[in-house]
């Protein structure tokens, strides 16, 4: 399977969701809707298809499970937006949805995603044991001490001069934790073993760690059009970025590293990992 078979698959799973049909709440509908259909790379949904099928499972049994990572994933773009988090106006090439449909849709939308995310799990195919964990992987990525967390600690460290390590703190719950339970996600649906979790949970850390770095390289050096998103706001929101601390060089040493660091971690694991290394290499020089 290829990125842009498995990128189809998916747009055409998520597309099924969410669907006006003459509700009088169908004005959340379409804004969630309008979100979770923009577009995008896939990148966490695609990790867990591919996960799962070389884990040994069924890919469209897990489908739902990669949809639900990407409903997770598209509220945390929305409230990511706001304007009392990074007051963003333009996301994946699109005005932002506060923008299209007001703050208070916006914010409620991104609340209904995430609930739905996990009843998206729940109501899923999969046999009991692997829905149970797949629900408990998530939230344990995206609560308290994972994603939300990541959140916290970088708004509060806005106009701070942060460490590497307060740093990498940081970016490893905001970015990473969600990466890698999208992984531990597909082995989960396919119900691997604690070999091929712990594998899949080190490849998911580095290629998160690089995704990253990579990001906010591509802050200062790319342009509105290519990045889909406005760029430099991270300077002007007195962001603590990579870039900022060690420098483009520096950077990208750390992303080709991990790069390598996550392809080795697969070495005599999985028998089949050309696919996950090649999505691993693709982060080095991707463009948005």
């Amino acid at each position: 399977m290829t990125a842009k078979e498995y990128k189809d698959i998916i747009d055409a799973a998520l597309s099924k969701y969410f669907v006006s049909s003459g509700l009088p709440y169908d004005g959340l509908l379409e804004s969630m809707r309008y979100s979770l259909t923009a577009g995008g790379k896939r990148i966490r949904p695609m990790l867990v298809l591919e996960f799962c099928r070389i884990s040994g499972g069924d890919i469209n049994k897990a489908l739902p499970v990669a949809c639900a990572i990407e409903m997770l994933h598209t509220y945390s773009l929305i409230h990511d937006d706001l304007p009392c988090m990074d007051n963003d106006d333009l996301r994946r090439g699109r005005p932002t949805n506060h923008v299209v449909y007001g703050e208070c849709t916006a914010v409620l939308a991104g609340d209904a995603l995430q609930a739905e995310a996990f009843g998206t799990i729940a109501r899923s195919e999969l046999p009991a044991e692997a829905r149970s964990k797949c629900v408990e992987i998530l939230a344990d990525a995206v609560g308290s001490d994972g994603m939300c967390a990541g959140q916290f600690l970088d708004m509060v460290g806005e106009s701070k001069h942060l460490t590497e390590a307060e740093l990498d703190e940081i970016n490893s719950r905001k970015t990473g934790a969600l990466l890698i339970a999208a992984c531990r996600m597909g082995v989960a649906a396919a119900g691997g073993s604690d070999k091929l979790m712990d594998t899949a949970a080190v490849y998911g850390a580095c290629v998160g760690a690089a995704f990253q770095i990579r990001d906010d390289i591509l802050d200062v050096i790319s342009t509105s059009e290519q990045l889909g998103k406005p760029v430099g706001s991270d300077m002007q929101e007195h962001k603590n970025t990579y870039m900022a601390l060690l420098g483009e060089e520096k950077c990208m040493q750390m992303v080709e590293k991990l790069t390598e660091s996550a392809k080795t971690a697969l070495t005599g694991v999985f028998g089949d990992a050309d696919f996950l290394c090649d999505l691993a290499d693709s982060m080095v020089s991707r463009k948005n």
